[in-house]
């Protein structure tokens, strides 16, 4: 990874790890999804850069880093806090299970920076996406990378 990516890895897992101490203090039913923005954002990067990743995914790959990046999204970070991170982790572990399923499950686990297995946490997220995000938002943002 370069020096500027490891950067902003490294400064996105600090903020949201801080934001979620300061702001929702581990009492919040989301924290532990929350936590996985800094890791999810890392493994959509380096997958998105590797050749063996197939090309449609990697549109997918771009549009949901486009997301995690943008400040204004459906669940804007800057307004709503450490919440504001739901969507984006919904849309990556949306995103990420498609890779699962027709890629080489080595070559996820080998970008994986996490603690928890990935396939396991993305199947966690995904369990919770419509109670986390809202029925509503989530085919929406199943929809914009369905397309």
């Amino acid at each position: 990874m370069t020096t500027r990516n490891e950067n902003f890895y490294q400064t996105l897992r600090t903020e949201v790890r801080e934001r979620v101490n300061d702001k929702l203090r581990g009492k919040n039913r989301w924290t532990e999804y929350i936590l996985l923005a800094p890791d999810m954002f890392y493994l959509l990067w380096k997958l998105s850069f590797d050749s063996r990743v197939a090309i449609e995914h990697k549109t997918k790959l771009a549009i949901a880093l486009a997301y995690f990046l943008s400040p204004i999204d459906l669940l804007p970070e800057g307004f709503i806090g450490p919440l504001g991170y739901l969507d984006d982790i919904a849309l990556a572990a949306y995103v990420l299970n498609e890779i699962i399923n027709s890629t080489d499950p080595d070559l996820v686990h080998s970008y994986w920076p996490g603690e928890e297995d990935v396939l396991a946490a993305v199947k966690r997220v995904l369990a919770a996406a419509d109670e986390m995000i809202g029925r509503g938002l989530w085919r929406r943002l199943r929809d914009m990378v369905s397309r």
